[in-house]
């Protein structure tokens, strides 16, 4: 499977990544695999971007509104749900584009890492959640210091599910999750892989996902995450700690205003943006990677077709 054409369209939030893969999708015949770690979730829609099915427009998608608040939901299982999805496109003689923005979901594809198979310990990671609930993430990432100083420094104290996920893969291991990162970057990407990054300029980008915060907000956010409470989903969920549903659940236990909550969520997104970008720069190192500038072009149609030109030699 991997000499089989792949397409990736990643790069931070707000940047128009699914209406750029459908409008591909569109062109060469293909169908779009979600490479978002939030999407996957039902009754997650308005926090989430998740596409509609206008937004699809008739593009099959996967990984989107699969699975449940409350279900496991792991780099593991989506490369595992990934590569499932892609034989399937390939043996309907399509080709997949992987769209999203979470970096590591895409190079367990792009790389083929190895993510063993010790079971998710679901009490010792909300232990760890309600740690940095009632301590701090601060606190937390301090845990990560004593066991993991490499990892520690890598990953910022406000990144909670990487600083969770880095104990838990200690305490399940006695590795350190450093000592398996370092590892894995000595795999070789898979041939006949296309990696482009949508990119802006920081000032727009930031007006944009400010904007898409008022957005959701109008469409109701509020609403969505008092409906998965009031369905029995706890605010300590892995699911429940993602933009927009950690900052709205903490408006709605009393702890801030709707006014902060709001505030918080902007420059939460920000700073993911931020970081996502970082992420990206670190790992298309000119092997597989092409950028592109969506304020260059009139609009996505165009940038679609500038990408389908690059696929031509990927196809024959």
């Amino acid at each position: 499977m991997n000499d089989k054409p792949l397409i990736i369209i990643a790069g931070p939030t707000a940047t128009g990544k699914t209406e750029t893969a459908v409008r591909l999708a569109q062109k060469i015949g293909g169908e779009v695999i979600s490479a978002d770690s939030m999407q996957v979730y039902k009754f997650m829609d308005i926090g989430t971007a998740k596409p509609t099915a206008a937004e699809m427009n008739g593009v099959a998608h996967y990984l989107i509104d699969e699975i449940y608040p409350d279900d496991e939901y792991s780099i593991a299982v989506f490369q595992k749900k990934a590569t499932e999805y892609m034989a399937q496109i390939y043996a309907a003689g399509k080709v997949p584009i992987i769209c999203g923005g979470t970096g590591f979901y895409i190079n367990s594809l792009v790389y083929g890492n190895d993510f063993g198979t010790a079971d998710a310990d679901e009490a010792y990671r909300e232990e760890l959640y309600e740690f940095a609930r009632t301590k701090s993430n601060a606190a937390l990432h301090d845990c990560l210091k004593i066991v993991d100083p490499e990892a520690a420094l890598a990953i910022h104290e406000n990144n909670t599910k990487r600083v969770v996920r880095a104990l838990e893969y200690f305490k399940q291991t006695g590795e350190r999750i450093s000592a398996y990162n370092t590892r894995e970057k000595q795999r070789k990407p898979r041939g006949n892989c296309l990696i482009t990054v949508l990119d802006m300029p920081r000032e727009l980008l930031y007006e944009r996902i400010n904007n898409r915060v008022d957005k959701m907000i109008e469409l109701g956010l509020v609403d969505e995450v008092k409906g998965l409470l009031d369905m029995g989903y706890s605010a300590g969920l892995v699911s429940m700690q993602g933009l927009g549903y950690k900052e709205v659940a903490e408006h709605l236990r009393g702890a801030v205003t709707l006014e902060t909550a709001i505030d918080n969520l902007k420059l939460g997104t920000r700073h993911y943006a931020k970081r996502q970008l970082t992420w990206f720069r670190g790992q298309t190192d000119g092997t597989c990677g092409t950028w592109f500038d969506v304020t260059e072009f009139k609009n996505k149609n165009e940038l679609a077709e500038k990408i389908r030109c690059l696929t031509e030699n990927m196809m024959e």
